[in-house]
C-alpha cells in the first residue's frame, strides 16, 4: 500500500514537473528565452554598414589649349608670296614704285598736256617728300641723270634690255645707288622729292616706261603707258 502510495505520489509529481515544463508556461518561458536568445545575437551582431551611392563618373573635360593651333593639311597648299616675274612681257604685274601706295592710289595721266606742246608720256604718282621709291622689278642701274625738266632721275634697264624705266623728281637717291649696279625688284633706289620742274607744293614720282631700240639708248624709246601694267597689272 506504502509502495502504491509513493508510486501514486511520483506520478502525481511527474505530472506537475511535466505540466510545468511544457504547459502554458511553457510557451512565455520559450518566447522569453528567445528574445534574450535574439537581444544576445543583436548584440553580437557587427552595426550595419552605410554606404553612400557615388555618382556616375563624368565624361573627362579636355584642357582648353591657350590658343587654337591649326594643323597642317597637306591637301590645302600653304600660303605662298607671289613674286610677279621681272621681265615686262611675262604674266604678272611690276611693283608699286612708290612705298605705301596701293593700286587704287594711282591715276592715268599718260596723255595729260604739258607744256611746249608736249604729252605727259608718264604717269605722276602722288606722294610725301621722303617716301621710299622702289625698283618695280630686277635690274640694272643703267643712268643716274641730273635733267633741268626731271631732276634728279634714274634709268634702270631691264635684264632683256628691251625696255627701260624711268624715276623723275627725285629728292636723292638710295645710299650707294650707283650706274651698272644691278638692283632687285622692291630694292629702295630713292626718295620721292620735287627736283626738276615739278613743284614743291605737290611732291611727287614721275614715272615712265620706254620700249627700247636695238640700240639701246637710255635717253630714247618709244613711250609705253605705265598705268595698265601697275593698276591693271597687264604685262607690257
Amino acid at each position: 500500500m506504502k509502495t502504491m502510495t509513493l508510486l501514486v505520489t511520483g506520478l502525481l509529481i511527474g505530472a506537475a514537473g511535466y505540466w510545468w515544463l511544457y504547459g502554458p508556461q511553457t510557451e512565455s518561458t520559450g518566447t522569453a528565452i528567445n528574445a534574450a536568445v535574439a537581444q544576445a545575437a543583436e548584440r553580437a551582431a557587427p552595426p550595419p554598414v552605410t554606404t553612400t551611392p557615388h555618382p556616375a563618373p563624368s565624361a573627362p573635360v579636355a584642357p582648353s589649349p591657350t590658343a587654337p593651333v591649326a594643323e597642317a593639311s597637306h591637301d590645302e597648299p600653304t600660303a605662298t608670296v607671289a613674286v610677279p616675274p621681272s621681265s615686262p612681257g611675262t604674266e604678272g604685274a611690276l611693283l608699286l614704285p612708290v612705298q605705301g601706295l596701293t593700286r587704287a592710289d594711282l591715276h592715268d595721266t599718260f596723255t595729260d598736256a604739258r607744256s611746249e606742246g608736249r604729252v605727259h608720256d608718264a604717269i605722276d604718282i602722288m606722294a610725301a617728300t621722303g617716301t621710299p621709291v622702289l625698283a618695280v622689278a630686277d635690274g640694272t642701274v643703267e643712268k643716274l641723270f641730273d635733267s633741268k625738266r626731271g631732276g634728279l632721275t634714274i634709268y634702270q634697264f631691264e635684264p632683256s634690255g628691251r625696255y627701260a624705266y624711268y624715276y623723275a623728281h627725285l629728292q636723292r637717291y638710295a645710299d650707294g645707288l650707283a650706274e651698272k649696279q644691278p638692283i632687285k625688284r622692291g630694292q629702295v633706289i630713292g626718295y620721292v622729292g620735287s627736283t626738276g620742274n615739278a613743284s614743291p607744293e605737290a611732291p611727287h614720282l614721275h614715272f615712265a616706261i620706254f620700249r627700247l631700240g636695238p640700240e639701246r639708248r637710255w635717253w630714247e624709246g618709244e613711250a609705253l603707258n605705265p598705268y595698265p601694267a601697275l593698276h591693271d597689272g597687264q604685262p607690257l
